[in-house]
Order: C-alpha cells, then sequence, then structure tokens
C-alpha cells in the first residue's frame, strides 16, 4: 500500500474554469509558466502567487505542453493551430507553422543540440525547431502511434511516448528511431521525464502505472493503487524522485527509484491536474484545469 503522507498544499486562482490550465514549467525568470488550452493564452505565476497572462491569436490555438529554450523564452505547441509557439518572459509572442498541415504538436523539449525538439501527434512525426524557427521533420515508422510526451535523454538522444502504439521511441539527433513495445497491452503511455537514476520515466495512463526505460531499453512497471487514477504528466525533482499527476484520482503522486510510491489528495474535488513541474522554490507546482495551479511543498 502507499504512503498517503500529508505534504501542505495551496491552491492559486489562476483563471476561469473554463480556461483549461494545462502544462506548466519553470522559466528563467524563477516565475511558473503555463499554458491555457481551452482559452489561447499562456499565464504566469510568480511564487508568491501573482499572475499574470497573455492572449494568443486565435484564442483555439489550443496551446499544450510548454518548456524553456535554450534562448531563455518559453515555446509551445499549438496543437490545434499547428505551430510552435515562443513567448519572452516580457510577454512577446512569435508562431511559426508547421511544414505537415494538421500535424497536431503536442509535446516539446529543449534538445542537447540548441534546438528544440516536439512531437507531432496526428502526423506520426518528431519536429525539430531552431531558436529562429528552421523546422526539420521526421517521420516515425508507425502509423497511428500519437507521439505525445518529449524529453532528452542523459545519451542524448530524444524519448517520447506513442500513446497509441503502446511503446516508448528514442531519436538521435541524426533522426534515427528505435522503438521500445510495451510489456502492459494498452498502457497508452502520456508523460515522461528524465530521472536523476539515467533512466527515462514515463506514465501509463491507460493502465494506471509508472515505467522506468533504461538507455539499454530494459522497462520497469511500476502499479499505482488504483488503476483507474489515470496518470497524466510527469517530472523528477532535485533528490532522484518522480511527482506525477493522478488525472482520475485527483491526487499528486511520487514515486522514488526502487519503486516506492507516496500519494497526496489535492484540496479541491474533481481539479483535474495535469501538468507538473519542480518549480524554482523546491516546491512541485501542478497546473488544474479548473482554474487554478497548486503548489506541494514536500516535507
Amino acid at each position: 500500500m502507499p504512503r498517503r503522507p500529508t505534504a501542505p498544499i495551496a491552491e492559486f486562482p489562476v483563471s476561469g474554469s473554463d480556461a483549461g490550465p494545462y502544462g506548466i514549467t519553470c522559466g528563467p525568470d524563477s516565475a511558473l509558466w503555463f499554458t491555457m488550452v481551452h482559452h489561447g493564452r499562456i499565464g504566469r505565476i510568480t511564487t508568491g502567487g501573482d499572475v499574470t497572462s497573455y492572449q494568443l491569436e486565435p484564442a483555439s490555438s489550443g496551446p499544450s505542453i510548454i518548456t524553456t529554450g535554450p534562448d531563455d523564452a518559453l515555446w509551445f505547441t499549438e496543437f490545434r493551430s499547428h505551430r510552435i509557439g515562443r513567448i519572452t518572459t516580457t510577454g512577446n509572442i512569435t508562431s511559426f507553422p508547421l511544414p505537415t498541415p494538421d500535424a497536431g504538436p503536442f509535446g516539446i523539449t529543449a534538445g542537447p543540440d540548441g534546438a528544440l525538439w516536439f512531437t507531432e501527434a496526428s502526423a506520426d512525426r518528431i519536429g525539430r525547431i531552431t531558436p529562429d524557427g528552421d523546422v526539420t521533420e521526421f517521420p516515425l515508422p508507425l502509423s497511428g502511434a500519437f507521439p505525445s510526451a518529449i524529453a532528452t535523454g542523459p545519451d542524448n538522444r530524444l524519448w517520447f511516448t506513442m500513446n497509441q502504439a503502446n511503446a516508448i521511441g528514442a531519436i538521435g539527433l541524426d533522426g534515427g528511431v528505435t522503438i521500445n513495445p510495451l510489456p502492459t497491452p494498452a498502457a497508452a503511455p502520456v508523460g515522461i521525464t528524465t530521472g536523476a537514476d539515467g533512466a527515462m520515466w514515463f506514465v501509463e495512463i491507460g493502465a494506471g502505472q509508472i515505467g522506468r526505460i533504461a538507455p539499454d531499453g530494459k522497462i520497469d512497471e511500476f502499479a499505482l493503487p488504483d488503476p483507474a487514477s489515470r496518470p497524466h504528466a510527469i517530472a523528477a525533482d532535485a533528490d532522484g524522485n518522480c511527482w506525477f499527476t493522478e488525472w482520475g484520482a485527483n491526487r499528486i503522486g511520487r514515486i522514488t527509484p526502487d519503486g516506492r510510491i507516496d500519494e497526496h489528495d489535492l484540496p479541491s474535488p474533481s481539479s483535474e491536474p495535469h501538468g507538473i513541474t519542480l518549480g524554482p522554490d523546491g516546491a512541485i507546482w501542478t497546473a488544474l484545469e479548473i482554474g487554478t495551479v497548486a503548489r506541494l511543498t514536500p516535507r
């Protein structure tokens, strides 16, 4: 059984309940930046709770995942507008259309080569964009894979989940792709992050499990107590643990490198936690679709 420790959790209103705070990341300005997927806005919240937001055009662009780029700007995917967006810490916004129509960009991360790498969920491609907007696309050897989240691995490859192909992929800087099928059928992996142990950790939203894959492809899976908890996003902390959202169970979980699991109930019912990140204050910050951002302070 998991431990249910008590950790202080504070919630900060950041939008209306219909805006849909979704992805979240720690910015270069020591604030938290997040997407509002339903209203087409990018939000910023300080560790003290001060909130600013910026409107995208069109409002229906569907900003999803957001990350800090090598140029100290925030980069994000526009799932419905099929663009990659960039916003400076002062609020200047640029968008870059993708060569492939209806690509559906979703996950994005800073690569080891000074570029941003992203998934094209609707086009079965991995994309690369330089800070000045040059885009390269690499087709995957599978169709209907729905590549989702992506993260840079310790081996300088980009590791990504294939939600509908039930696999974890890795792509080298030269575009070479390796595919690692998951042991559990219909696991539907989504979030992925680099662990302090030199492995990639990911969540299986369809199976209620946390997965770990080593650079050589060896996979371990750890079942959550509630198989219907629908883990969604995952982020590593400074102590070697990984934190994840349980979208279907209204909780934030933590898994240690040896597979021990703690879970923390969120204060607001049915808050729909999505993105998660380590903040500049050492706390865990989570975007909640009800229009708030939560801060969990580990004990």
